[in-house]
């Protein structure tokens, strides 16, 4: 498989999207990634926080940070995505949580059947802590590491990863065709390798300019690199990442208005 790239019209607004095809019984089936915001725990300049959207056998959003459900509004009045995964409960990946409860108890989704929310372990607690009556607004379940489960027409698996003590999970994406692999936010662990091997797609946090000193919760770009280099996937995309640090070389980081496309060599069927 190959990516191609697509041109997209230069606006803060717009997210970066990936298409991914795979083939069914014969016949093309896409996956389609979009890259809602990807700015770091603060935006880049006109950005959004963090939040994928993925689209296939269903539409599956993957966090929703401070600004997300805004600029999923812009492309319909009320987001009709199948379920939403959280990674981790820092603010800049579940923001727009609030929002979406307050959306469904006096705004434009009132009456509107209630959201799957997949959150990490103890999840249920923490969210209640940010708002609540969340049972009003989600059907919530917390997910296990290491233990896939079914969404959206996709199979799930979250890895545990190593961000601080927040117990942050990277998640693994697939239709069975192609495979997504998205880190979260991670300081360096085997555990990331792992969540990327042979992914079509690797979605990796690059935070820091140099390593931290101290516990460890976010990557370098080159700590990221090595992690893609031994896991081989696809491709590697950096998010997370401020625009004032430099792109190293080799390396494409993720911005609104870039477009990709994932697609097979042959057909497989």
């Amino acid at each position: 498989m190959i990516f191609a790239p697509r041109s997209w019209p230069s606006s803060p607004a717009f997210a970066i999207t990936t298409l991914i095809f795979g083939a069914t019984a014969g016949q093309y089936r896409n996956v389609k990634l979009t890259v809602i915001g990807c700015s770091p725990a603060w935006p880049n300049p006109g950005g959004t926080q963090s939040g994928y959207l993925v689209e296939g056998a269903g539409k599956l959003l993957l966090d929703c940070g401070p600004g997300v459900l805004s600029q999923l509004r812009r492309r319909e009045p009320w987001p009709t995505v199948d379920a939403i995964a959280v990674t981790h409960f820092h603010l800049d990946h579940v923001g727009d949580l609030v929002a979406w409860l307050w959306g469904h108890l006096i705004g434009p989704a009132r009456g509107l059947p209630r959201t799957p929310l997949w959150l990490p372990p103890r999840g249920t607690a923490q969210l209640k802590e940010l708002a609540d009556p969340v049972e009003d607004t989600f059907e919530i379940r917390e997910y296990v590491d290491g233990e896939t489960f079914e969404v959206a027409g996709y199979h799930v698996t979250p890895f545990a990863l190593a961000h601080f003590d927040a117990g942050a999970h990277g998640l693994r994406i697939t239709d069975g065709r192609s495979t997504l692999a998205y880190s979260g936010d991670t300081g360096p662990t085997p555990a990331l390798v792992e969540l990327a091997r042979g992914a079509d797609l690797f979605l990796c946090e690059a935070t820091l300019a140099e390593p931290e000193d101290g516990p460890r919760g976010h990557l370098t770009a080159a700590e990221a690199q090595a992690a893609a280099a031994e896991a081989r996937p696809g491709r590697l995309v950096l998010t997370h990442r401020a625009v004032e640090l430099p792109v190293p070389d080799g390396c494409e980081v993720a911005h609104d208005g870039l477009e990709l496309e994932l697609e097979p060599v042959s057909d497989p069927a």
